[in-house]
């Protein structure tokens, strides 16, 4: 008997998975659009009403998700023209802020999420993905270490205006990057990611010790 329950919990879960597949993706837009629905009634630990809006994609969207991110040449010269037309450079022309507020913005996972307060400053969350600091322990490895970034680019000044391109919309390098658009997308200020790119590319900067 417990062997009879053992297997058809097994066909449970590979059954699932396997008929996933097949489910087209007008019924996974359905079921994904319905969890947002009505956040103050049936769901009210839901999403708020104006997230919605999150479930449409644009055109970047569209492209990395059809083709698994990896899109043709044409389709990835396209992103990135598109993501360099939307970066927004500072008036002053200086791309660097402070090193230290830099670091504080890195460490900072607020923003992005259904129950954060409306009006408070977003933070990257740069650790969740890179390591930064040497110093830090934790950090995660989906993106490259940044670890002596500023150091192994010379502290050239093409490599810092590089820099903040990159942190405000990282398909204008790389078409379907898993990094936030962070300055396209609104998550960041212009001076947030300035601070950033100072902890990355200033030679005072813990980052290049």
């Amino acid at each position: 008997m417990k062997k009879l329950i053992a297997a058809a919990a097994l066909v449970a879960l590979v059954v699932p998975a396997i008929a996933a597949d097949k489910v087209s993706p007008d019924v996974i837009k359905k079921v994904i659009a319905a969890s947002w629905k009505d956040p103050a009634g049936s769901n009210p630990k839901g999403a708020k009403p104006d997230w919605a809006a999150r479930l449409v994609p644009d055109e970047t969207l569209k492209v990395c998700s059809d083709t698994l991110n990896k899109p043709s040449k044409a389709q990835g010269d396209a992103i990135v023209k598109a993501a360099k037309a939307s970066i927004k450079y500072p008036a002053d022309g200086k791309f660097m802020g402070d090193w230290k507020k830099g670091e504080k913005i890195a460490q900072d996972g607020r923003g992005g999420r259904y129950n954060d307060k409306v009006g408070v400053p977003s933070g990257a969350n740069c650790y969740a993905c890179h390591q930064i600091d040497p110093a830090e322990l934790s950090f995660g490895t989906i993106g490259p270490s940044l670890a002596g970034y500023g150091k192994k680019h010379k502290f050239k000044a093409s490599e810092v205006k590089i820099a903040y391109e990159q942190i405000y919309n990282s398909h204008s390098a790389h078409p379907c990057s898993h990094m936030p658009r962070f300055g396209a997308n609104g998550v960041l200020t212009m001076d947030q990611i300035k601070d950033l790119v100072a902890l990355l590319m200033s030679p005072d900067s813990p980052v290049n010790k």
